[in-house]
């Protein structure tokens, strides 16, 4: 007996263990994999070349897969001006054409101040060996301040971070409904996106062409209804897959810090899905490039923005299928059995972005800012209409598990929140009272109240076939 009981006891500190350290253990594995291999030692990777000239190109490309294998792809193109062209339009990271004892070199330092000089240097060597001078031209620079061309970077990151905690922020408004969330994911993004490009130009870091605005505002709602999405189905494991899409797997392959060219080729295939590459792109090709190579990325944006609000939907058709699946099956009646109350004290504080809404009894006073917001209300009196002091509330779900139990204050007033969607039954009792049950449909972004009206264990009849004085149901 001994022994099983410390086996249990070990199993129980094994199991308390791992629920507190797998989050930051994977966490720090993502990080480990993810960024150091990504970041450690940027070299091109298929980096797209135009070469005017075909025979010039074969002569480059063979120069080039020598000195790096697998590093460039080069293209060749009728002449100079399509050579140039080509690096507006995106199609290539350079262009490059010879003429008699010269040669000109093609860059973009939009798309970073590390390309561009891995370029220059590749470059001028070919150049050299064909002695010719190499003259860079740069067609699409970026601003004074900007001298790496790294800026678009922290802006996407101050435009999606904050999009993911927005999104763990609102998991905490259990009285506001869905659509009240979207709403206010879109007041939220369209305010960021207005200020963050208007100090970027202040600043001097970002040209003033104002269509940034609304791709910024596309990676705030995207991120964050992404993610306002995926946590009811991930429940607690919510931080660790919200952080892994969102900070780990989309900072490293962002192209911010490294460019997509420079990085391995398994993180340039991640990137083609990530919500903050995608941005950097959009963002890129409307302040530099006069709109060239947005479509995609904007499409990328808009598809994580569709599949949040398609999760959202389909939580929402699953817990109104629960629900009415509880209402065939909610029985007339509920009892308490063992007469036992508890008092409840002040709920303890937790971290609302890594936190999920529990059921938890609430003490009833004024709302203080920072407190979680009742979502389900009542008063226990008498028959006198008194207030019943330490009435035993307990709320049970449609299974028959109790979900939070509570006793009433000074008022006969109790509090819950952290309540499911669907149909939930109240149980209420008292010493030398009749208990009482009644069942009430807890909706997401309205509060329920249920008042009791007790009756003495001698008093009326209908016992704890008593109907509570009235529940409502109001959107806040």
């Amino acid at each position: 007996m001994a022994e099983r009981t410390e086996r249990s006891k070990g199993q129980s500190v094994a199991m308390t263990l791992a629920e507190a350290l797998w989050f930051p253990v994977s966490l720090f594995l993502g990080m480990l994999f993810f960024f150091a291999p990504a970041l450690h030692a940027p070299q091109p990777h298929h980096v797209k070349v135009a070469v005017a000239d075909p025979a010039v190109a074969r002569r480059v490309d063979g120069a080039l897969s020598a000195r790096l294998p697998g590093g460039f792809d080069v293209s060749a193109v009728a002449d100079g001006p399509a050579a140039r062209r080509s690096v507006l339009d995106r199609d290539t990271a350079g262009g490059f054409r010879e003429d008699h004892g010269h040669a000109v070199l093609y860059v973009a330092k939009a798309n970073g101040a590390s390309l561009e000089q891995t370029l220059t240097q590749v470059f001028t060597q070919v150049a050299a060996k064909n002695h010719r001078h190499l003259t860079v031209t740069d067609v699409a620079p970026t601003e004074q301040k900007d001298e790496l061309g790294t800026t678009l970077l922290y802006f996407a990151l101050a435009w999606s971070i904050p999009a993911y905690v927005l999104a763990t922020t609102l998991l905490r408004a259990v009285t506001f409904s869905r659509r009240r969330k979207l709403l206010t994911v879109a007041g939220v993004a369209a305010g960021c996106s207005a200020i963050g490009f208007y100090a970027g130009v202040g600043l001097g870091y970002l040209p003033d062409k104002p269509a940034a605005m609304a791709v910024s505002f596309l990676l705030t709602t995207a991120v964050a209804t992404a993610a306002s999405g995926l946590a009811p189905f991930v429940r607690q494991f919510f931080p660790a897959v919200a952080m892994g899409l969102f900070i780990v797997m989309s900072i490293p392959t962002s192209g911010g810090a490294v460019p997509a060219p420079m990085l391995p080729m398994f993180f340039q295939y991640v990137r083609e899905a990530m919500p903050l590459a995608n941005g950097i792109d959009a963002l890129r090709g409307v302040l530099y490039f006069d709109g060239a190579g947005v479509l995609k990325p904007v499409l990328v944006l808009c598809a994580w923005f569709v599949a949040g609000v398609a999760l959202l939907g389909l939580d929402l058709w699953l817990h109104r299928r629960k629900a009415a699946a509880a209402a065939a099956l909610r029985t007339e009646e509920a009892d308490d059995g063992d007469g036992e109350s508890e008092f409840v004290g002040e709920p303890p504080v937790e971290d609302p972005s890594l936190e999920t809404p529990r059921p938890t009894a609430v003490p009833v006073h004024a709302h203080h800012f920072g407190e979680q917001v009742p979502v389900l209300t009542g008063r226990v009196q008498d028959r006198e209409a008194r207030p019943v002091r330490g009435a035993a509330v307990t709320v049970i779900d449609a299974r028959g598990r109790q979900l939070v139990r509570s006793v009433t204050d000074e008022a006969g007033e109790y509090a819950a929140t952290g309540l499911p969607e669907g149909y939930l039954s109240i149980v209420v009792s008292a010493p030398g009272l009749h208990p009482m049950v009644h069942q009430t449909l807890m909706q997401t972004g309205m509060t329920a109240r249920a008042d009791f009206a007790l009756h003495g264990l001698h008093g009326l009849p209908q016992g704890r076939h008593a109907k509570p004085v009235h529940t409502t149901g109001s959107a806040v």
